[in-house]
Parts: structure tokens; sequence; C-alpha cells
């Protein structure tokens, strides 16, 4: 009965706080409008949340998030240096492909956002089976490298915290 009206209970508190904040009062009847929303919203939309997110290995999102912020500033300096750099530099992007393992939903999305976040890279596909990523590399030096870090540095973690 409590898993029906609330099938996302962290979403209709996030939901109903946010709500309050947007509204900037706690008059009852915002309180009552959002607690609807609240409570409505995660009913509506669930079957668009296929399976619920089990994360394995919390204190793994901290490494991961440690990662991703450190490769992110790299990743803005060297897009620098291509944009900054001779028209030589700015020749060298392309599409790869790499084999992937992982195949849990919430991991795969994970990736893709990290990958489009990381200035200089972008997800540009996935297999209709999900076993191999596209990706598009604005300075691709070389394939390898660029393999052993999704697989290496991000796949092997993301794995470890979803599956």
């Amino acid at each position: 009965m409590m898993r029906r009206w609330f099938p996302a209970p962290l979403l209709s508190v996030f939901l109903l706080g946010l709500w309050l904040l947007l509204n900037q009062t706690l008059a009852l009847g915002q309180v009552l409008l959002g607690a609807a929303l609240a409570i409505y919203a995660p009913i509506a939309t669930a079957s668009l949340r296929p399976t619920p997110v089990r994360v394995r290995r919390p204190l793994a999102v901290l490494r991961l998030l440690g990662r991703v912020a450190v490769d992110i500033v790299k990743s803005n300096i060297a897009v620098a240096g291509v944009i900054l750099g001779g028209r030589k530099r700015r020749q060298n992007s392309g599409f790869m492909r790499i084999p992937l393992d992982m195949r849990d939903p919430h991991g795969l999305a994970s990736l893709a956002c990290i990958l489009t976040g990381c200035p200089g890279t972008v997800w540009a596909g996935l297999t209709d089976d999900g076993e191999v990523l596209t990706l598009h590399v604005l300075d691709l030096q070389d394939e390898d490298e660029w393999i052993d870090i999704v697989k290496n540095r991000y796949e092997k973690l993301l794995m470890e915290i979803f599956e």
C-alpha cells in the first residue's frame, strides 16, 4: 500500500521541498498543493523509470566524483591547448569505437554524462546490443589511451557502483 502511494519517496520529499522553496512560503495552501504534486508526480512518471537505482558501493561514488572533477579540469586545459594551438593540432578530432562490458542502464547513463561533460569528448552512440560505444574526441592522438581511460578509469568504477 505504502509503495503504491510513494513509489519514489526521496523524489516526493525533493519535489515538496523544491515546491516550497520556489514559492518561498510555508502557507498551508502551498504545503497542501506541494504535497499533492509530490505524491502525484512520481505515480504519474513511474513507467518512465525502468529500474530502481541500486548503488552497491556508496564510497566508490566519492572516488568517481573526484576522478571526474580532476578530469574535467585536465580536459579544459587540453581543449584550450587545441583551440590555441596551430591548425594542425585542430585536425586530430575523430570518432572511435570502444567495447563495453557494463550493461546497467544507470551506469551507462552515468558514463554518457561523464564523457559528454568532460570538454573535448562527446558520447556519440551505443550499439543496439549495448556492447560498443561510439565516442567523438576533439584531440584524438592515441585510441588505445582513450580505451584505457574509458574502460579502466570510468567503466570499472561504474560497474563497482551499479553492478
